[in-house]
């Protein structure tokens, strides 16, 4: 079985033009170096392609150029939405376009039970997609603990889970739950810790900017080289604990362009980062450059 959500995928960043439309051209040229860096897919309309701003029009269109520039098979569109029949709209809208698997935040407009969750995913698994899972309690106050993975696993609702908790402990949990269920790494700052007890993948957001050193940490954590790989992760952590904060997407965008790579300005209501912030963002990358 192919399992596209595998290797080093990135959640992408959106390019914006001056006046903060979309910069569709520059958004291809962008998924296309990444995959030319090594990197194995790309995550469109995540929350660091801040979706949410994006007219139905452009994020349908984010995903159509993000296939024309990769190829579908390596493209995971995000299809989070308020409503479950919005998300299987967008999950239609992938698979249709060429995709070959979605990611699916739980309910998020309000704090969902159980019986809520599962009917959002047995909604949109309609679409006929693979559906990778994202635990994010921190941003949706809906927990998909170990245990309810399990079971919506059980079901068939899902394939993987991108995990965003940040507690590392949950990676033996879940193989213990469900271990054919792919762990997916979800935050770059315990990249080392997940990949080593046992992750697929990782969801990544600082390859945007440092592509090449973050593909370096991947292949050599994921091979078990903590030789390699250990350095590498202490050089990048600093740089990469930026990825589950509050300003991560102002703080990726400028890391791209403190690497010389189309970040800019994000669309409001996110404002530019305070001096002091965008000073140690910018000291970070430019030592790991």
């Amino acid at each position: 079985m192919i399992r596209p959500w595998h290797g080093i995928m990135v959640a992408t960043a959106l390019p914006f033009t001056r006046d903060l439309t979309v910069d569709y051209d520059a958004f291809g040229a962008h998924c296309r170096r990444l995959v030319d860096e090594g990197c194995d897919g790309v995550v469109p309309n995540g929350s660091l392609g801040e979706y949410q701003t994006l007219t139905p029009d452009e994020r349908a269109r984010v995903v159509r150029t993000a296939v024309e520039a990769v190829g579908g098979e390596r493209v995971m569109p995000g299809v989070a939405a308020y409503g479950s029949r919005e998300a299987l709209s967008w999950a239609e809208q992938a698979r249709d376009a060429g995709c070959a698997s979605v990611m699916l935040l739980p309910p998020n407009a309000y704090r969902a039970d159980e019986g809520a969750v599962f009917e959002h995913y047995r909604t949109v698994a309609k679409a006929g997609l693979p559906i990778v899972a994202y635990n994010n309690p921190i941003d949706t106050k809906v927990d998909l603990t170990p245990a309810l993975l399990a079971r919506l696993f059980g079901e068939g609702l899902i394939v993987a889970v991108k995990e965003f908790t940040g507690d590392v402990r949950r990676a033996y949990m879940i193989r213990e739950l469900a271990p054919e269920l792919d762990l997916l790494v979800g935050s770059d700052d315990v990249v080392l810790e997940l990949l080593t007890a046992g992750a697929k993948g990782w969801i990544a957001g600082f390859p945007n900017s440092v592509t090449r050193k973050c593909v370096d940490l991947y292949r050599a954590a994921a091979a078990g080289d903590l030789t390699t790989a250990l350095p590498l992760y202490r050089d990048l952590h600093p740089l990469l604990r930026w990825d589950a904060r509050v300003e991560f997407v102002q703080a990726i965008k400028l890391s791209m362009d403190v690497a010389g790579l189309n970040g800019g300005a994000c669309r409001p209501p996110r404002l530019p980062l305070p001096a002091d912030v965008a000073a140690e963002i910018s000291a970070a990358t430019e030592k790991v450059m």
